[in-house]
């Protein structure tokens, strides 16, 4: 006897992920669609104008997009590097049960729950030519910096903004991986005589490394789409010293009214995004250890 196929077994799977699929379609498929389509025309008067690549070559060829593309690259390796480091770092050392430990990560977790606007506007504060920051300075006989109004110094302190910002979400995110090696495998490293050394390099680092490399996306994807620190705390000066990629996109766009230069330059920053997701899969995961 065979068996009846019932229609609606078959269908109800489709139908339950249909809404995401309609809605993945509609604001992420076609928006990406529509921006590459409209990277090869120029606005005008008289409506869109088809151009070809001639939006691509006056990218590459002007010096704001170069200066945005280095400045976001220098950004995206900053944070990710010191982001990752210094987590595993508050993570190692605040891995004991001690009642200074709690209280330490509750303080470091703060800055993660408040909004990017009155982070940026406080240190905006903290960082003006006579602010709190110089201020201190002042008082141990320090040379006062131009934070924010110096070429040489804006956009390490964006950086340190954001740094400061997201260290103790991702510290914590490490501190409960570390909490999560079994004892035993510390425990026989103890017993061999390993040292503390080579019981990370070869115990707790592996053990680490599946959320390491998901850090290392997250940060990654997350550093080149920075835009509201840099909006609020600079808007990309002194000159171009701290304009980003999502900042131009944003101002082409916005200010300038030429979308197809933003289109163009958000395709290229498509691309970017697409090749690192396929390194990191590709050669980075090779070094991952899932249990």
């Amino acid at each position: 006897m065979k068996k009846k196929i019932h229609i609606g077994r078959l269908v109800l799977p489709y139908a339950m992920v249909m809404p995401a699929i309609i809605l993945l379609l509609v604001f992420t498929f076609w928006p990406i669609v529509n921006m590459v389509y409209l990277s090869f025309f120029e606005s005008g008067l008289k409506g869109n104008v088809f151009v070809g690549w001639a939006n691509y070559q006056r990218l590459f060829m002007g010096d704001q997009f170069t200066s945005a593309f280095k400045n976001t690259l220098i950004y995206m390796a900053f944070v990710t590097f010191f982001v990752i480091f210094l987590g595993l770092v508050f993570a190692l050392s605040l891995q004991r049960d001690k009642k200074i430990n709690a209280i330490a990560q509750r303080v470091m977790f703060l800055p993660h729950i408040c909004s990017m606007l009155a982070i940026s506007l406080i240190w905006q504060w903290l960082m003006d030519d006579e602010g709190l920051l110089n201020a201190l300075f002042s008082f141990f006989n320090l040379p006062a910096f131009k934070w924010l109004n110096d070429s040489a110094t804006s956009l390490l302190s964006i950086m340190l903004v954001v740094i400061w910002k997201g260290l103790g979400y991702y510290a914590l995110l490490l501190l409960s991986s570390v909490k999560s090696i079994p004892t035993e495998l510390l425990e026989a490293a103890d017993l061999d005589d390993a040292g503390k050394l080579r019981t990370f390099f070869k115990i707790t680092l592996p053990m680490l490394s599946p959320q390491l490399f998901f850090l290392l996306i997250t940060i990654t994807m997350n550093s080149f789409k920075v835009f509201d620190v840099v909006r609020l705390m600079t808007q990309g000066g002194p000159g171009n010293s701290s304009d980003v990629l999502v900042y131009y996109i944003y101002r082409y766009a916005r200010e300038y009214n030429q979308y197809g230069i933003a289109c163009a330059a958000g395709s290229i920053l498509l691309v970017i995004l697409l090749i690192l997701t396929f390194v990191y899969f590709r050669v980075v995961e090779k070094k991952v250890h899932y249990q």
